[in-house]
């Protein structure tokens, strides 16, 4: 599918939400959107995989009932060992009665059952469905909430107009992975740009994401010579939908990560994120989201007190809550990921998050995260960790980007890049915050300027005029390790040297031109008797 026709797939998609919604919220709508579409795509997926397997025993849809739905009728002494085959080749089993077919045709019919058909799939793809319990993977889908209506009927008539408008919307459309995978997406970005503020819980602008993932999977230690065969191990520490996550995975393959880790606060954003993951095809082996919180580091798995044992990743990418307040225990200051730089200061958790990914960072890996302009120059306790990283080498590139890119914020972000282990014995600072093209609501990253910051980067060229420079540790140190991007790149222009003695010159001889043109008409108005010109005044 073209790049067209699946822009125009998300479009359609939209106005159907916009459509349809009225007067309920945006991210409530939004959550019954996706889980919708997510439904469509383990339905489609499965059934694809099943008429492969039964082949010619695959039967022919019957009067708006499934193949897989008659071929269970017809073979039932078969189902089990057909569901365990499935399990091995596609890793879950959806019952024939809540196969998004099925539950359309209940839709278009305005079945009674519909609402309670949804509901036991989806508890069923919860529990059922995977090797491995996908628990709450639904739980912010309320199929008994007011905002549907007031009564069950009313909720019913509601879901089967959703229903019967999203499948009529898709039915002109293929509907393979990367297509429905990518509506996913956009539907989340126009979701996001309608939630304001909000939308920093749980997105991070798509452009923003490719200066990210790109950055990661070059080699950390040579980045000209490219992009590296393979990633063991991804982690978003604050992953939200999954985006970014899944642009690393996309630009590295497939096969081109060994598993994909995140974590996630917001229940709504984490089950968000376990679809987005398995919408676009990665294998519910291939991936862990944990439900928790980062500061608190309440993952178990992530707390190994064996330095040997403990887990670590050869990329970690984030786009955290900006300056998000947080409350350090009482035992923080003792906690390994902190003790080394000191606790981030209680009105301001960026650095808390940074130093979180740095602590799971390999030693040959890279760091990339996105934070407010204010970690390159704040005093007091941020300083002092911001000093510690540059003294210990491991800030490696300083990426100024423009304001307004965030539907969260309008003020510019930076992007920092970290490595445990790098060569250059200096800073790489790149100014790129006037490098951006208008759009309505937002600023927005070309293609053009993504690629200039990602080469630059990769290069590492000593300078770019206004736009780029290495600067040794002997300057940032005489700048009290202020990493402030304008103190080393300005996009100022320079002055333009006026030349007094050259200007003084031009000055005298147009005087001298002025007298002698004023002496020339004077002449003129003498020859026909009238009166000269003023003289000028002295």
């Amino acid at each position: 599918m073209t790049q067209t026709t699946q822009d125009q797939l998300g479009q359609t998609l939209w106005g159907i939400a916009n459509e349809l919604r009225g007067t309920m919220d945006a991210d409530d709508f939004r959550d019954y959107m996706l889980a919708f579409l997510f439904l469509r795509y383990l339905s489609d997926n499965y059934e694809q995989a099943a008429e492969k397997e039964l082949g010619r025993d695959y039967p022919a849809p019957k009067g708006g009932r499934s193949p897989l739905a008659i071929w269970y009728d017809d073979n039932p002494d078969d189902i089990t060992a057909f569901e365990k085959q499935m399990r091995r080749k596609t890793h879950y089993v959806v019952l024939p009665e809540h196969l998004w077919s099925s539950v359309a045709h209940l839709a278009r019919k305005h079945s009674p059952v519909l609402l309670d058909t949804l509901q036991n799939g989806f508890t069923y793809i919860e529990n059922e469905s995977f090797d491995r319990a996908f628990a709450g993977l639904f739980s912010e889908i309320d199929l008994t909430s007011r905002k549907l209506g007031k009564t069950y009927e009313n909720r019913n008539a509601k879901l089967a107009t959703i229903i019967t408008k999203i499948a009529k919307g898709l039915a002109d459309f293929s509907t393979d992975t990367d297509t429905l995978g990518d509506a996913y997406e956009y539907l989340i970005g126009q979701f996001a740009a309608g939630s304001g503020k909000k939308a920093g819980e749980f997105y991070t602008p798509q452009r923003v994401s490719d200066i990210l993932s790109a950055i990661v999977t070059l080699d950390s230690q040579e980045p000209t010579t490219g992009k590296r065969d393979h990633l063991g191990s991804v982690m978003d520490f604050a992953c939200g939908s999954g985006s970014l996550l899944l642009n690393v995975r996309k630009r590295m393959g497939p096969h081109g990560i060994g598993k994909i880790y995140g974590q996630e606060k917001n229940i709504t954003t984490y089950n968000l994120a376990r679809m987005n993951m398995l919408l676009h095809g990665v294998k519910d082996s291939e991936f862990e989201i944990y439900h928790g919180d980062t500061l608190a580091n309440d993952w178990d798995w992530l707390r190994e007190p064996n330095p040997a044992r403990r887990p670590s990743f050869d990329a970690v990418v984030a786009n955290p809550p900006f300056s998000l307040r947080w409350t350090p225990g009482e035992a923080t200051s003792e906690d390994p990921r902190f003790t080394d730089y000191g606790l981030a200061p209680k009105s301001a958790a960026d650095f808390a998050f940074l130093l979180h990914g740095f602590h799971y960072l390999k030693d040959d890996g890279v760091m990339a995260i996105v934070l407010p302009h204010g970690v390159l120059f704040r005093g007091g306790t941020e300083a002092t960790i911001r000093q510690k990283l540059l003294k210990d080498g491991h800030v490696d590139t300083v990426i100024g980007l423009p304001a307004n890119l965030f539907y969260s914020t309008g003020i510019p972000v930076c992007i920092l890049v970290l490595k445990k282990c790098k060569k250059p014995d200096d800073v790489l600072f790149i100014n790129a915050s006037e490098r951006f093209k208008k759009a309505k609501r937002q600023n927005v990253l070309t293609r053009e300027h993504i690629d200039e910051i990602v080469a630059t980067y990769r290069d590492r060229p000593e300078s770019i005029e206004r736009y780029a420079r290495r600067v040794e540790m002997d300057e940032i140190e005489e700048n009290e390790y202020n990493l402030n991007i304008t103190r080393y790149v300005s996009t100022a222009e320079p002055e333009v040297q006026v030349d007094l003695a050259k200007t003084h010159a031009e000055l005298v001889q147009i005087e001298e031109d002025i007298r002698t043109a004023a002496a020339t008409h004077n002449a003129f108005l003498k020859e026909l008797g009238l009166h000269p010109l003023p003289a000028p005044e002295r």
